[in-house]
C-alpha cells in the first residue's frame, strides 16, 4: 500500500519531506522487526497452517486488505479532475464507518497478528489501531 497509493493519487497535497523520511524509517524498521522475528525467532508446531488461529489471522488479513484496497478506491475518485472541497464517502465499508480505509488496515494488521502469534506481529496491530484510530477520530470529526 506504501508504494501503490502515492502512484495511484491524482491530485493532492504535498507531503513534507520530514514525515515521508518518518514513515520510510518506520516502515523499514518494522518491516525488519516482523521480518526478523519470523525467520529467527517464531517456531510453529506441525499442521500451524491448518489451525484455526492461523487460518481466522489469514482471513482477517484478507478481508481487511480487500476493504482497505476498496475504500482507498472510493477516496481517489472522490472527485472528478479539478474539482476541490469536502465530500463525505459513500458505498463500501464507508456506510458502516466513516474511517473505512482505516478500518480495513486495522483489521489487516490485526488478521496478520493472529496468523504469526508473535508479539512483534501483535505489537504492530497495536501501534495500528493507536494511530489510525486517532486518525480515523479525527477525520471523522
Amino acid at each position: 500500500r506504501a508504494l501503490i497509493f502515492p502512484l495511484l493519487i491524482r491530485e493532492g497535497k504535498p507531503t513534507p519531506f520530514f514525515t515521508f523520511v518518518l514513515a520510510l524509517l518506520f516502515c523499514v524498521f518494522n518491516g525488519y522487526l516482523q521480518g526478523r522475528s519470523l525467520t529467527t525467532y517464531a517456531t510453529y508446531p506441525p499442521g500451524w497452517l491448518a489451525d484455526s488461529r492461523f487460518i481466522t489471522g489469514l482471513l482477517g488479513w484478507l478481508i481487511g486488505m480487500a476493504i482497505n484496497i476498496h475504500s482507498d478506491h472510493i477516496l481517489r475518485n472522490l472527485r472528478k479532475p479539478g474539482e476541490t472541497g469536502y465530500k463525505i464517502p459513500r458505498g463500501g465499508m464507508f456506510e458502516y464507518v466513516s474511517g473505512a480505509n482505516f478500518f480495513g488496515e486495522i483489521l489487516e494488521w490485526f488478521g496478520f497478528a493472529l496468523a504469526c502469534c508473535t508479539i512483534e506481529s501483535f505489537a504492530f496491530a497495536l501501534c495500528t489501531l493507536f494511530i489510525l484510530g486517532s486518525r480515523a477520530r479525527q477525520h471523522h470529526k
